[in-house]
């Protein structure tokens, strides 16, 4: 019961800070108080080092024994941020294999999502800028997002339900310089992506994504080979779907690389049991039927979001569908999707104006 009012005392704040800027002081006190009263109930360690992730210097991410490395084919687009992922189970358990969906990971696990920037993309070895560790904490009620954010010094990270923003700058791989404020979601904010069912569920380590080989420290090895040597998965018998990787015309079809690049950005709202069904647009790359694809089909609610276009894929027409416009804008009021990034993918536009271009 505690537990409930803190975290309705911290849905009120988020209100606060929504709807009035001007109470910022007021509000990051009332907050800091949620957080340590949240910390002692149980919601996770107040700084990220105490969970004991990593080994060394924190800011290398090198990680501790019982932490593994993962990475995803085709991952979700976040402002071009780069991100190192890791996975922790509890000993002696292990993750179910699911052929179509996430993994069944079992309570006590805990995903750990580190948003980084080089310095110069063009030049890794000068160095990084880690701006957060989201960690997907699985309890017994379910599963929790605890946003972490680095401090400048690159020491530590600490707990902020509130999410945060901070002023980050770099290179980009064509050498332009790129500013923008960084916005870290509150913990609130975080349903809005991982909600399936209303319930709370991971996005990203599906057989598919995870089914291809990484670079680990002493060897080359299939994620998911490696996952079963390990102890930490059961039920895999070596087969598995494979996802392409969006940007490389090698590894799959552009209409392949197309439709991933859409299930990973878009399907975990526009799909059956996500947060944006009733839009009738159902991106999952499990999805066949064209129609729920958005060919030829009108938006339920239409209005700036539109753009005055009338459909949201005009097979061989991108100018015309309404789903590049979106994606083309960094209008918050027009732009999809609507959380987690700020920029426009270009590269990514790309990739869907070619697809939607080729349409029959």
């Amino acid at each position: 019961m505690v537990r409930k009012l803190i975290v309705g005392i911290f849905i009120f704040v988020m209100g606060l800070v929504a709807c009035n800027q001007s109470a910022d002081k007021v509000v990051e006190e009332v907050a800091t108080e949620a957080v340590e009263t949240l910390v002692d109930l149980g919601l996770g360690p107040l700084k990220l080092s105490e969970y004991n992730f990593f080994k060394g210097n924190m800011a290398d991410l090198v990680p501790a024994d019982d932490v593994v490395p993962y990475d995803l084919a085709t991952p979700l687009f976040s402002d071009y941020s780069h991100k190192a992922r890791f996975v922790r189970l509890p000993k002696g358990v292990k993750a179910k294999f699911d052929g179509k969906e996430v993994m069944d990971f079992p309570v006590g696990t805990v995903l750990i999502k580190n948003f980084y920037y080089p310095h110069d993309f063009r030049d890794a070895s000068k160095g990084r800028r880690i701006m957060e560790t989201r960690l997907l904490v699985h309890k017994d009620s379910g599963w929790v997002a605890l946003p972490y954010i680095w401090n400048d010094e690159q020491t530590e990270a600490i707990l902020e339900v509130t999410g945060g923003r901070k002023n980050l700058s770099w290179i980009h791989s064509d050498g332009s310089k790129k500013e923008m404020e960084y916005v870290v979601p509150n913990m609130n904010q975080c349903k809005g992506c991982h909600a399936r069912g209303e319930v709370m569920t991971p996005i990203g380590p599906t057989a598919r994504q995870l089914n291809w080989d990484y670079q680990y420290v002493d060897k080359k090895e299939n994620q998911l080979q490696h996952w079963q040597s390990l102890g930490i998965l059961d039920g895999y018998t070596g087969q598995a779907p494979k996802a392409v990787v969006w940007n490389n015309p090698a590894t799959g079809s552009l209409d392949e690389r197309a439709r991933m690049y859409l299930d990973i950005n878009c399907a975990h709202c526009h799909r059956s049991d996500g947060p944006a069904n009733t839009s009738g647009l159902l991106l999952s790359i499990h999805e066949s039927n064209q129609g729920k694809l958005g060919f030829h089909k009108s938006p339920v609610a239409a209005g700036r979001g539109s753009g005055g276009l009338l459909v949201d894929i005009d097979p061989g027409h991108p100018e015309k569908s309404i789903l590049l416009y979106r994606m083309n804008s960094s209008d918050p009021g027009v732009m999809m999707p609507e959380l987690g990034r700020q920029l426009i993918h270009t590269e990514g536009v790309d990739l869907v104006r070619e697809w939607i271009n080729s349409l029959k």
